[in-house]
């Protein structure tokens, strides 16, 4: 733990003015808390082009075209004043470049003039992003933005468009990236990252307000908890020297106690480390105040992979050699279950059996039948060790058995869908995602989860749909922002690696992969193929590791 007191801070210098000379838009960057690597932060704070201003004598239909390329070009301070030179005087002064951002298809843009020297342009959305930096999947691509031009000496210029910028689906991680707005868990042990996109300029000052001043999104609203309390604000600037940000709160901040000071400061380092900061100093009207991070627990999972081979159950940590789980691995090799999920501590198992019945298993070397329904799909176990139950054709009769072997019924599971195939509660318990049909379509889809007393699952918030699939087989967290998708059929398998609040990768794999679950910061996922083989990402590919595996188990974290 740190402790941040006085440390002298200078303004951030106009690296711009340089930067918007280069030719290139740098994608690369280091691997940060709770984001995948491509989304990494750029080192510099800038990394945009600067697009290219009207041209004398441009058409409307040019006009509006050079207007959505300028969209790619915040610039210093993020006003969009290349794209404002298309606009009408006036109407410069009232757009607002920041209410939106619409992700489209580059080659599916259409422009028409109409016949009053208007134009109207058709694109193909493919996800919106809010003023609040939310990522939202598009319900509906096919749209028409139109804008009026008028002339202004003589050239055509923007009188009315559209608020916000469009960007292609290539340029738009170029301009934004994805941060992470750091909650804690109801039960304060865990972190929960609630994914935004922003410009990169200004990015700890767009960061810390997001925490601060702002909610969390709508749909995890109910499933997270802040040290925050609604009267504290960043009333200033967040300038940054040597990856240090000094944050200045108002006078509201001086009333919290020393441990809500420390869970603020605790959200505002990891939110912040998502923007390349790597210590924060708190203020009050520029007056230090002390507090230190707290401690929170990992929901990292180990390097060896959990698995069931002929020589038993257990981590494969070299070789042949497995290391066993203490009272976990004799049940697993007395029940040979389809599937199993282990807690965190290692004190706990929810596993399927071949017959379909869900059974609990227990360091002990106890066990219990806990949900004996027919047709059950994969259980879930929770860090908090209640295990998730719901049968394939009644989505929204999710059953939590709880430690002591009482069972409740979680409301609002799933509303609209008529079956699941897969369902996985995060490694933090706040958040759990599905492979559902509805309205004959299947979907990734994630909720919070609405907890009472004693962190009881009471119900499920409204949940959010990430992405289309065919054929599910499998669903495993890949970290604590990425959910993964095994699909596959005769001729190949498909593995999709979904941000939440975010865009997805897809590959391909060969077909017969069974069983997908999460790996390390080295390699993402693991699948276990029908003949036994265990694979590893490796780049964009997939690397058979081991042999002869009857089970790949998943797991919820590690012992603290």
């Amino acid at each position: 733990m740190t402790r941040r007191r006085g440390i002298p801070i200078a303004l951030i210098t106009l690296l711009a003015l340089v930067l918007t000379a280069c030719a290139g838009l740098p994608t690369s960057g280091r691997i940060n808390y709770g984001l995948g690597t491509a989304d990494a932060p750029d080192d510099e704070e800038i990394s945009f082009l600067l697009p290219d201003s009207p041209q004398p004598g441009a058409t409307p239909v040019q006009i509006v075209e050079g207007f959505v390329r300028a969209g790619s070009g915040p610039g210093l301070g993020a006003r969009w004043d290349r794209a404002r030179e298309f606009l009408t005087e006036e109407f410069a002064s009232v757009w607002n470049p920041e209410a939106a951002v619409t992700v489209d298809v580059l080659e599916d843009r259409v422009p028409t003039e109409t016949p009053q020297g208007n134009v109207e342009l058709a694109i193909t959305a493919l996800a919106t992003v809010d003023d609040l930096g939310t990522y939202e999947r598009a319900a509906v691509g096919e749209r028409v933005l139109p804008f009026e031009l008028v002339q202004e000496d003589g050239e055509w210029r923007i009188s009315l468009a559209p608020d916000g910028v469009v960007l292609d689906e290539n340029v738009f991680p170029r301009v934004f990236h994805r941060y992470g707005v750091m909650y804690f868990d109801p039960s304060w042990q865990y972190l929960v990252p609630d994914a935004r996109w922003f410009p990169t300029t200004n990015s700890a000052g767009r960061v810390a307000r997001a925490l601060v001043n702002g909610p969390p999104s709508d749909w995890l609203a109910e499933s997270v908890e802040s040290a925050f309390p609604e009267s504290v604000e960043v009333v200033a600037a967040v300038p940054v020297t040597g990856n240090v940000a000094q944050v200045d709160l108002n006078e509201a901040a001086l009333s919290a106690d020393p441990q809500t000071l420390d869970r603020m400061y605790t959200q505002l380092l990891e939110s912040l480390r998502t923007a390349n900061i790597t210590d924060v100093e708190l203020t009050v009207e520029s007056v230090p105040i002390d507090a230190e991070a707290v401690r929170v627990r990992s929901t990292r999972v180990p390097g060896a992979p959990l698995v069931l081979t002929a020589d038993g159950f257990g981590f494969i940590t070299g070789g042949d050699t497995l290391d066993p789980v203490p009272g976990i691995s004799p049940l697993v090799e007395q029940y040979s279950p389809v599937a199993l999920q282990l807690a965190p501590d290692r004190e706990v198992a929810a596993a399927r059996l071949e017959t379909g019945e869900v059974m609990r298993f227990r360091e002990d070397e106890t066990f219990e039948v806990v949900d004996s329904r027919p047709g059950l799909i994969d259980p879930s176990i929770d860090p908090f060790g209640m295990v998730w139950s719901v049968p394939r054709e009644e989505p929204a009769a999710v059953r939590v058995i709880l430690p002591d072997l009482s069972a409740v019924e979680v409301a609002d599971a799933w509303p609209g869908t008529t079956s699941i195939t897969a369902m996985a509660v995060s490694r933090d318990g706040s958040r759990v995602a599905a492979v559902v049909s509805a309205g004959g379509r299947s979907g990734l889809w994630v909720a919070g989860i609405v907890r009472g007393t004693d962190r009881v699952p009471v119900r499920l918030g409204a949940p959010v749909q990430l992405a289309e699939v065919s054929d599910g087989i499998g669903l495993a967290w890949l970290d604590d922002g990425s959910v993964g998708v095994l699909s596959g059929d005769a001729e190949g398998s498909t593995i999709l690696e979904q941000v939440v609040g975010g865009a997805g990768t897809r590959s391909s794999a060969a077909a017969g992969m069974v069983t997908i679950a999460g790996g390390t910061s080295l390699s993402s996922a693991r699948l276990r193929a029908d003949d036994g083989t265990l694979y590893v990402k490796r780049g964009t590919g997939w690397q058979p590791t081991a042999s002869d595996v009857l089970l790949l188990a998943t797991q919820q974290g590690a012992p603290e």
